[in-house]
């Protein structure tokens, strides 16, 4: 089934949209600022279980009914996603490699969220469209190749499976969107994965936080905060309006936020390389919103 929105919503999406896109791109940047101080399980952990008590706060002071029964499911899919998924597997590859070179792998995300926008939501873009979101991808995994996986074949697998979970979060949350609310999917989502993030969160948490720069606080508070909620309330709002497969390419602006940010914040090198990858992506998603529909 084909779905059919309206010029205004779209506007609307896309505005939406690309402020979700503004707040996440400085999620891999904080990211790799935070895991040399926190291990990777207990930055996700701690992140979600900030989230999750902030979304619970909100869901009682506005006293949002629970979710139906059959949203259960959809929302423990969105729960692994983007609650535990992307965040834990990025937080790994980080580790590995710099977030310079994670970012430039957020081009594949939008490929990753139209498709499952197709099989979840039922969206059909037109050929040409498909043509964009591919070529920018293919950028993007050039880029990659080009710079030699076997320097850290881990941490690129790593972020490639990140990026297949987070699509599937995306697209299922949009979907959940048009029924519940955007900010009721991510409470709703952060609330269901909270009796198992907490527990573990206090058990891994180090014996110790003397000598945890500011930095690493400010990082952690900044992806608990925006990336894991105030993000995804205009993000799932915009892929609600303007449709999954079409606002998700606004995705790929993600990589040339985030380069900026970790060149100016991080003092990572960004090469011309990484230059001409974002500014292809650019063309790429400004073909995409062209002919989307």
């Amino acid at each position: 089934m084909s779905v059919s929105i309206s010029k205004e919503n779209a506007g609307g999406g896309w505005l939406n949209g690309f402020m979700g896109v503004l707040l996440f791109s400085g999620s891999l940047p904080a990211t790799r600022v935070a895991v040399l101080s926190f291990s990777p399980v207990f930055l996700t952990t701690a992140r979600a279980s900030i989230a999750g008590m902030l979304a619970m706060t909100a869901l009682l002071v506005f006293r949002e009914k629970r979710p139906a029964r059959e949203h259960v499911l959809p929302l423990l899919i969105v729960a692994l996603g983007v609650v535990i998924g992307f965040p834990l597997l990025t937080a790994m590859a980080l580790q590995y490699i710099t977030s310079a070179h994670s970012i430039v792998f957020l081009g594949l995300l939008p490929l990753a969220t139209a498709v499952f926008g197709i099989i979840r939501g039922g969206e059909r873009p037109r050929p040409v469209f498909w043509a964009f979101s591919v070529t920018g991808s293919l950028l993007v995994m050039g880029y990659a190749v080009a710079q030699g996986l076997s320097a850290s074949p881990v941490g690129d697998l790593l972020m490639v499976a990140a990026i297949v979970l987070c699509g599937l979060g995306y697209a299922e949350g949009a979907k959940l969107t048009k029924t519940l609310g955007g900010w009721q999917v991510i409470s709703w989502a952060l609330v269901l994965a909270l009796p198992v993030m907490l527990p573990i969160m206090l058990i891994v948490m180090p014996p110790s936080f003397t000598g945890i720069p500011a930095d690493a606080w400010v990082s952690l508070a900044y992806v608990s905060l925006f990336s894991m909620f105030i993000g995804f309330i205009f993000w799932y709002r915009g892929l609600a309006q303007g449709g999954t497969a079409t606002v998700g390419q606004l995705q790929l602006l993600q990589p040339f936020f985030g380069l900026a940010l970790a060149a100016s914040l991080l003092h990572e090198r960004v090469s011309m390389g990484m230059l001409a990858v974002t500014v292809g992506v650019i063309l790429c998603v400004a073909g995409t919103k062209r002919f989307a529909r």
